[in-house]
């Protein structure tokens, strides 16, 4: 029952011949790497707004030089990304470039931002789409988190688990319409101010006060928020090796449609923005309040929302196309598990999408899917994954001096000290609104990095012999002997199974029982010497009902009075349910002895498995 339904959810396994199949054409691929980018429409713009929508300050007319800057700092990292594609076709962006030409500690610094970026993306998202389908329908305002974490769990991380091939064709639609949409409301917006008498732009929009630190702080907020429109940028040069050949051309031709649309998008709904001078509504989104203005509540009113919606939810997937790949080279080099770099049955790294989904699910858990608590978060993790990957090819290109070197060279330089600006702007506008947990979260991931890499480092280390040591040591006979421990609780079919087996690999062997009373222990004892009397049974007693502790220090003081070279054997009887929830209710002794014995040294475990039949 549970393999049908594993395979009506995921699917069917793939060989790995059909790896080919998954790659990716540009058309495909936008939808997939860009739906993040894209869809911060839905929450960028408006996070400029809410922040110079402060009661009593006239400030709301510095939105233009935000929103102007913010386009400008999208055509520097475009560009910048590019280069990143170009120098890095094998994939893993910020990482493998700093890999390559800064050295282990930024590597991991880009490792820790990119990780928190993707986490906080998936969050995001997630939340911002419920944000979407709560304009539309305030009803539901109180399944906020529930309504998070089903869509998280129940369709994008089953979708992702599926494959690369299966999202893509199940995402591509939303994405196309949704930009659709946008592009429809910016037309028929700038139509109606066109037709509609009146300024462009109102007063209140462009009415600014004079510089001051608290004003100047606020811009400077703003201006961070609104960075968060940039994030997935990186997601294209991260993905390289999932498009089809020629990948890099390809890579790159996808990045620039994508900052092209995007450009068009954030521009055009800032200036509808401003010349509506929306202000911040409960439990509404300035998105869905300038909808309304433009369509009305109409049909184009709920399109718009509906895929407004869906690709806020799907732009999690950039995410999920982003981290599992990242962190199965980590793994690759050894600073994340060994299990994050294999890829599943459906030929996606399961266990990284699996990972993410699980810590989006506790953020949002956490932060009650609130978006603006979420991007106080948001933004420096990317950024300064930007800059490192930016500074990392500045030494790329002084060390390569192919063609174009030297313009190569210059425009990353100035993407490195433009992004740079950006991460201290960041964070020290959203330090204590949230931005110092990422400034902990990446040290502390960085320490994991490296706790992890020095643990393969020590095993590598004591596993690994030289080829001819190697064969020494096959060749040479063991010495010593095997001495079989076989707990018994009760006389019973499978303690005979396994003293029947007992008897196939050792001589020695010594059946222990653990009587929690006397009486129990006596007739335990004389059924044994009914079954049994060539074989004695030592019986420990327990009067204070313990039968692990017993065991473990029976077992410590044999290895004690055994030679060195003697191995003891403990064989543990356990059988095998026909349903697997029967298994909770036996072999829970079985299972706590075999975990503490498997810690000693000089004491091989073997579970010993009677199959029933009903």
């Amino acid at each position: 029952m549970f393999e049908m339904l594993r395979r009506i959810l995921i699917g069917r396994p793939l060989h790995n011949k059909e790896l080919t199949h998954q790659k990716l054409p540009k058309w495909k691929a936008l939808s997939i790497f860009s739906s993040d980018a894209l869809s911060s429409v839905g929450y960028g713009p408006e996070q400029i707004a809410l922040t110079l929508s402060v009661s009593g300050l006239l400030v709301y007319g510095y939105f233009s030089y935000v929103f102007v800057a913010i386009i400008i700092l999208l055509a520097v990292v475009t560009v910048s990304y590019v280069q990143v594609a170009r120098a890095n076709p094998g994939g893993g962006g910020s990482y493998s470039v700093a890999a390559a030409n800064l050295g282990e500690y930024p590597a991991l610094v880009a490792a820790a931002s990119l990780f928190a970026d993707y986490i906080l993306t998936v969050a995001v998202s997630v939340s911002s789409g419920t944000d979407a389908l709560i304009s539309a329908f305030p009803v539901l305002v109180d399944y906020v988190v529930d309504i998070d974490l089903a869509v998280l769990f129940g369709f994008l991380m089953v979708i992702n688990l599926r494959g690369v091939r299966e999202s893509a064709n199940v995402f591509v639609a939303p994405t196309y319409l949704f930009i659709g949409g946008i592009l429809t409301l910016i037309c028929f917006g700038l139509y109606h101010v066109v037709v509609v008498p009146g300024p462009l732009l109102p007063p209140e929009s462009v009415v600014t006060q004079g510089l001051n630190g608290t004003i100047l702080f606020l811009i400077l907020r703003a201006f961070a928020n609104g960075c968060s429109s940039m994030t997935g940028v990186e997601a294209i040069s991260n993905g390289v090796p999932m498009f089809k050949r020629p990948e890099v051309k390809n890579a790159i031709a996808t990045t620039y449609w994508m900052s092209a649309v995007l450009g068009v998008m954030i521009a055009g709904i800032s200036f509808l923005i401003m010349h509506y001078h929306l202000l911040p509504l409960k439990n509404v989104t300035m998105l869905s309040h300038l909808a309304e203005i433009v369509f009305g509540r109409g049909w184009g009113y709920y399109y718009l929302q509906v895929t407004t919606m869906a690709v806020l939810y799907i732009a999690a997937n950039t995410s999920y196309n982003g981290l599992p790949p990242l962190l199965s080279i980590l793994a690759r080099d050894g600073y994340m598990p060994r299990y994050l770099g294999s890829r599943g049955e459906r030929l996606s790294f399961s266990n990284g999408i699996i990972l993410l989904s699980a810590a989006a699910g506790a953020l949002i858990y956490v932060f009650q899917g609130n978006v603006d608590r979420l991007l106080s978060l948001y933004a420096i993790g990317v950024f300064l994954s930007f800059t490192i990957a930016q500074t990392g090819l500045v030494v790329h290109w002084s060390r390569q001096r192919g063609t174009q070197w030297v313009s190569r060279l210059v425009t990353n330089a100035l993407g490195a000290v433009v992004t740079g600006i950006v991460v201290l702007v960041i964070a020290i506008s959203k330090f204590f609104s949230g931005a110092w947990m990422v400034l902990i979260f990446i040290p502390v991931m960085i320490y994991i990095f490296r706790s992890i890499r020095s643990h393969y480092s020590d095993v590598s280390e004591q596993l690994l012999l030289p080829a001819a040591e190697l064969a020494k040591r096959m060749q040479q006979p063991r010495c010593g002997k095997i001495i079989v421990v076989v707990p018994v609780a009760t006389p019973t079919r499978i303690v005979v199974e396994t003293i029947r087996y007992a008897q196939m690999i050792s001589k020695d062997i010594i059946a222990v029982h653990v009587a929690i009373d006397e009486e129990a222990g006596r007739r335990v004892a004389e059924q044994w010497r009914s079954l049994n009397p060539e074989l004695s049974l030592e019986v420990i007693h327990s009067p204070y009902r313990l039968t692990i502790r017993p065991l473990l220090r029976f077992i410590a003081h044999l290895r004690k009075e055994t030679a060195p070279e003697d191995v003891i054997s403990v064989l543990i009887s356990e059988f095998e349910t026909r349903k697997w929830w029967h298994r909770l209710l036996h072999n829970q002794t079985g299972w706590i002895l075999r975990t503490r014995l498997i810690l000693q040294e000089r004491v091989v475990v073997t579970t010993i498995p009677y199959h029933l039949t009903k």
